[in-house]
């Protein structure tokens, strides 16, 4: 029969306890064996004596008038060191009462025990009773079948069940859990091994909790009594409901803040639009959600957005879910603009800026079409999340998380994260979008100012590249040109402005025009880059700018480099090998007070000169001569055709995702037909002008283009006359036969001619003026030690 354990016997009994008889005159008239073993005495040695006389002497007095007091009818408690047959004295707590002996007389009985151990016992029992009415936790027994034996009032209010209806009925019928088979292997180990348990986390409900899951934490060990026989299996037991609910409450919170400060840290990595998306996508699954959609309005393109129903457009969607139809819920297919109708979640989104939560989505979800709800529906997504995007006061998209039934479902403090995330994203959205409308303006303007076409030239097989940085480099202010000149010579330059954007751009199209403006003036490679150096310091929106400036003449075939601070020109000459051309490298334009040098090269037929920007050989940790070597060693293998080499060039050096723009300029040389060229060199005779004429006709007898003979022939001699009169030295005459004849006349004076107006009466004067009116272009320009006055006519029909 099981019955409630008595917690005062089990102690007491810890404690031994003898007992004493006395007649009416005080005699020990019984002797048990418990005092003996307490005592010392035998039965033998102590029967008959006086029982006074185990007391100390000076203390008889108190213990007649104790005796007394028996005798009246009263119960006695009282501690006196009593002594023992070793002579010692102990202490000893003694209970005394009253009887009636033979023949009716009066006597006393007394039991003894030791007052040391009483007190601990005592200790014990108050410490107990204690415990298991005041503990704010359940105290349990179960006997060796796991049945409960005895339990505190805690237990019952804990489980909301009486404590009566306890006792008897096993463990797991009052505390139900799924888990019931492993909680009773669990108890048993202990009961068996003697290890005990500690937190042992269960969930189930009890008869007092029918409809709400609780959470117990449990501690069970052996119970065995003080000859080591096993009473059962001890246990204390909380309820641990709230506080789970509050850990596991305060761990989303936390691991929620995580998943904030890790999309703060990733959403954004690029100004890139559709990258910005993914990232959101890949932030929120798993961490958040089984699914997610980013969607933008399709007005959030256009450069003033429309009003309207809204139609979206998926940017991105990621799931974990290995199902066909989450797969094409978050897929490209529905990657197409579609409107909402008003009755959709997204609609709903759009037009208030709230996030909405919907839970048991297979009953009823408000998609944007029906296949939208079905594909829902079949990925398993039992809760889902509609979180506006919106930025600077505007919705830009929406979000779209979703969850299976697997996991929890979302909670209201789930739709604040998502509504932060969502906000977070569309802010960077938004940047992006920003972003990419001034990348693409520069990028026109930049690409506007840049040469269209390259005009056919003499002596020069021309081909270039222009690569705008990766999608989250702003523009920069890379630029070069190819500028015919005078005498068939050609000017090629490269350049680069400091600083990105659609400054830079713009400030690059002013030096390009400047460059240009110089270019027309015939001026030495130097003084254009001095020249240019003055634009700079006077343009405030950008402090520096690199540039190398290059005319080639095809008739020499030489050519004359000046560097401002730009990565030299590199040289593939026609049977292989490449390298760096050696010329000053000069300080960037903007530095002012500095003077630039001129360097000539000569170009052999079929050598290849290129022209470029940093970034086509700079890399990340490395020196820019590496960069220079590693383009030198690319050109030196390749040959063939022009586009072909630039392809390989681009495709050797340039990588994928660059910060910087590459522009780059590749000439080949092409000799001119030796028998469309003439060189003359007169001595300065006034037999000149006589030769000039005669070689003149039959340079153009010889090409067939008698039709110009005669103005040829009288341009020339006003040219070299004018040379013989003003200028010193040696006179050289040369004719061009090109897409226009092309006449040149070198003396060694620097002065640049002057055209003037001659009076009727005036005897000379008016040569320049015939050339002017007579020849198709006309002009001079500067040679170190001279000058050049050309003139051109066209070639006939």
């Amino acid at each position: 029969m099981v019955t409630h354990l008595s917690q005062p016997a089990a102690l007491l009994g810890r404690v031994p306890i003898a007992l004493m008889l006395t007649d009416h005159e005080g005699r020990i008239s019984h002797w048990g064996a418990a005092a003996e073993r307490m005592f010392g005495y035998r039965a033998e040695e102590v029967l008959g004596r006086r029982g006074p006389e185990l007391f100390p002497p000076e203390l008889r007095a108190e213990v007649a008038a104790l005796r007394e007091r028996l005798f009246a009818g009263e119960y006695v408690h009282a501690v006196f060191p009593m002594r023992c047959r070793d002579g010692g004295w102990r202490l000893t707590d003694i209970r005394a009462f009253p009887i009636r002996g033979p023949a009716g007389r009066p006597g006393i009985a007394a039991l003894f025990s030791d007052a040391e151990d009483l007190e601990e016992v005592e200790t014990e029992l108050a410490f107990t009773q204690g415990l298991l009415r005041e503990a704010p936790f359940g105290l349990v027994l179960l006997d060796e079948e796991l049945r409960y034996v005895h339990l505190n009032q805690a237990l019952a209010d804990i489980n909301r069940v009486p404590l009566e209806d306890h006792l008897g009925r096993r463990v797991w019928d009052i505390m139900q859990t799924e888990a019931s088979a492993e909680y009773e292997r669990a108890i048993r180990s202990v009961l068996q091994t003697g290890e005990p348990i500690q937190e042992l986390l269960l969930s189930g409900r009890t008869p007092g909790h029918r409809h709400q899951d609780r959470v117990w934490s449990a501690n069970f060990f052996r119970m065995n009594a003080a000859d080591g026989t096993v009473l059962g299996v001890g246990g204390f037991i909380l309820d641990v409901t709230e506080q789970r609910a509050a850990r596991l409450e305060a761990s989303a919170a936390r691991q929620r803040l995580e998943l904030i400060d890790e999309a703060s840290a990733r959403i954004g990595s690029t100004l890139d639009i559709t990258r910005t998306a993914a990232e959101v996508t890949e932030v929120m699954v798993p961490a958040f959600a089984d699914c997610a959609v980013v969607e933008v309005l399709d007005r959030f393109f256009e450069e003033t957005p429309s009003a309207g129903d809204p139609r979206s457009r998926r940017l991105a969607g990621h799931t974990s879910l290995p199902t066909a139809a989450a797969q094409q819920l978050v897929g490209t297919e529905l990657a197409a603009v579609f409107t909402h109708p008003p009755y959709s979640a997204v609609y709903d989104a759009v037009r208030s800026g709230r996030p909405a939560l919907h839970l048991e989505v297979e009953e009823r979800l408000p998609a944007q079409n029906d296949r939208h709800a079905r594909l829902v529906r079949d990925a398993g997504l039992r809760s889902v999340i509609f979180a506006p995007l919106i930025a600077r006061g505007q919705v830009l998209g929406v979000a779209f998380f979703g969850r299976d039934g697997h996991r929890e479902p979302f909670t209201p403090e789930d739709v604040k994260l998502a509504e932060e995330v969502a906000n977070r994203a569309a802010v960077c959205l938004d940047n992006a979008r920003l972003y990419s409308r001034e990348r693409e303006t520069a990028l026109r303007l930049q690409r506007s100012l840049l040469p269209q076409e390259i005009p056919p030239l003499t002596g020069l097989e021309i081909t270039y590249r222009y690569l705008p940085g990766s999608e989250g480099a702003e523009v920069g202010g890379d630029w070069f040109d190819v500028i015919p000149l005078s005498g068939d010579r050609v000017a090629l330059v490269a350049g680069d402005v400091m600083g990105h954007g659609v400054r830079a751009a713009a400030t690059m199209g002013q030096l390009r025009m400047a460059v240009r403006t110089l270019a027309t003036l015939d001026m030495l490679p130097d003084d254009v880059l001095s020249r240019l150096d003055d634009v700079v310091q006077n343009l405030s929106e950008i402090p520096y700018a690199t540039c190398i400036y290059a005319v080639y003449d095809p008739v020499a075939r030489r050519c004359c480099v000046a560097n401002a601070g730009h990565p030299p020109p590199v040289l593939r000459y026609p049977d292989g090998g490449a390298a760096p051309v050696d010329l000053p490298r000069g300080v960037p334009l903007g530095v002012g007070g500095v003077s630039y040098q001129a360097t000539e090269i000569e170009l052999p037929e079929g050598a290849t000169l290129v022209l470029y920007t940093d970034g086509l050989i700079e890399q990340r940790g490395q020196d820019i001569e590496a960069g220079i070597e590693r383009l030198c060693r690319v050109l030196d293998a390749r040959g063939g055709a022009l586009e072909q080499v630039a392809d390989d060039v681009i495709s050797a050096l340039h990588r994928g995702n660059v910060d910087d723009d590459v522009a780059m300029l590749i000439a080949r040389v092409i000799a001119l037909p030796s028998d469309r060229v003439r060189t003359w060199q007169f001595l300065p005779e006034t037999t000149a002008p006589g030769r000039a004429r005669r070689l003149i006709r039959e340079t153009l007898c010889f090409w067939d283009l008698s039709q110009l003979t005669d103005t040829a022939q009288l341009l020339a001699t006003e040219l070299v006359t004018n040379a013989l009169w003003y200028a010193y030295g040696p006179i050289e005459l040369r004719l061009i036969y090109d897409r226009a004849l092309l006449c040149e006349v070198v003396d060694g004076d620097t002065r640049s001619p002057r055209q003037r107006q001659a009076d009727s009466d005036d005897e000379d004067g008016r040569g320049l003026e015939l050339v002017s009116k007579l020849a198709h272009r006309w002009g001079s320009r500067p040679l170190a030690n001279g000058k050049v006055v050309w003139f051109e006519l066209a070639l006939p029909g």
